[in-house]
């Protein structure tokens, strides 16, 4: 690890300046991710800028009807939060389905956010990552890539997004709230992270002299028919080989509204609201969902040993979609989020 000057700030505003006039520093708060990269010589930040004192750890109603999550609220404290709990299950089962407890309990809302992805390419600093190095390469084409992209990818990088509770919040349509010298501003959750293109050493549209100060959920949280499912090696602390974030609102035996996000197969939570659309209307049963999850996956592309995560993914869209459809008090709590489950 390479030598650094440290600094806490106690507003909002002093940590703006910081990192804007600063293109070498950083911001730390949990540290879960950065301290990581640091150690490995992935990140070498000058300067850290120390953020844990801001006034960002709230959940609170917005002005929407829905949720306002704190930048610097835990992840355990989301995950636990009363109304999360009530309104927004899917989040809380998606961040449970995450990391660690201990973890969980130092992490925070905008890390989670921010956070790189777990390539061990990009860890790896002897091989060349245009992701780390932009213009190096990818190593990650033509080596080990069970872990790899299935969608989104690019012959830039083949990487994948890490987050679990991204994938939640793509499924609920959250909004990001950031502020910087140019004032603050919202970008929908659809449109925070990129998909790698030709420059996949940025991962979201934030702009590097601002910092996200909180993510607003909406008014419907899907807290009946909803579910995160995620499939993975071993049933704890285990990054998605698929995820699944499922939601219904039903009207009688009919979908209404239906939601569905991918994790662990592209550079970012992957949503086709196109997909969505044709499930309105139709009725909750394997033989509505089964075209969905075909058509949500129809223009995925193998890379190596990832060929399996294809059909892996299919088979998980419609679980989840069955496990949402049935509901909580059919299915009861534990019916969300069964960590390695296997579709």
């Amino acid at each position: 690890m390479n030598r650094f000057t440290y600094a806490r700030v106690e507003d909002v505003a002093t940590a703006v300046r910081a990192i804007a006039d600063d293109g070498h520093a950083r911001l730390i708060a949990g540290g879960t991710n950065l301290l990581d990269l640091m150690k490995e010589n992935v990140e070498r930040p000058e300067r850290l800028i120390d953020i844990t004192h801001l006034p960002l750890a709230g959940i609170e109603p917005n002005d929407h009807g829905g949720l306002r999550l704190g930048a610097l609220a835990t992840n355990t404290s989301v995950a636990y939060h009363p109304e999360v709990e009530r309104r927004y299950p899917l989040l809380s089962q998606a961040i449970l389905a995450g990391a660690s407890a201990q973890l969980r309990n130092m992490a925070s809302v905008g890390g989670n956010l921010m956070q790189r992805t777990r390539c061990a390419y990009f860890y790896d600093t002897a091989t060349p990552c245009n992701k780390r190095t932009p213009g190096a390469g990818c190593s990650a084409i033509g080596g080990f890539t069970r872990h790899h992209a299935i969608l989104g990818a690019s012959e830039h990088c083949i990487a994948v997004h890490p987050s679990d509770m991204c994938v939640a919040l793509a499924a609920l349509d959250a909004v990001v709230r950031v502020t910087g010298p140019r004032g603050d501003r919202t970008i929908a959750f659809g449109d925070f992270h990129r998909l790698p293109g030709d420059t996949p050493h940025l991962d979201t549209t934030k702009r590097s002299d601002e910092i996200i100060t909180a993510v607003d959920l909406p008014a419907e949280g899907f807290a009946r028919h909803s579910t995160y499912l995620k499939v993975r090696d071993r049933t704890s602390y285990a990054f998605a080989l698929v995820a699944v974030a499922a939601a219904l609102r039903m009207e009688g035996g009919t979908i209404a509204e239906a939601r569905v996000a991918l994790g662990g197969v592209a550079h970012k939570p992957w949503r086709d609201p196109s997909v969505e659309a044709t499930l309105r209307g139709q009725p909750a049963t394997r033989a509505s969902f089964q075209p969905a999850a075909d058509a949500l996956v129809r223009d995925a592309r193998a890379s190596g040993q990832n060929a399996f995560k294809i059909e892996l993914a299919r088979r998980a869209v419609v679980r989840a979609f069955e496990r949402a459809a049935r509901g909580r008090d059919e299915a009861g709590p534990a019916a969300g989020a069964t960590a390695g489950d296997q579709p």
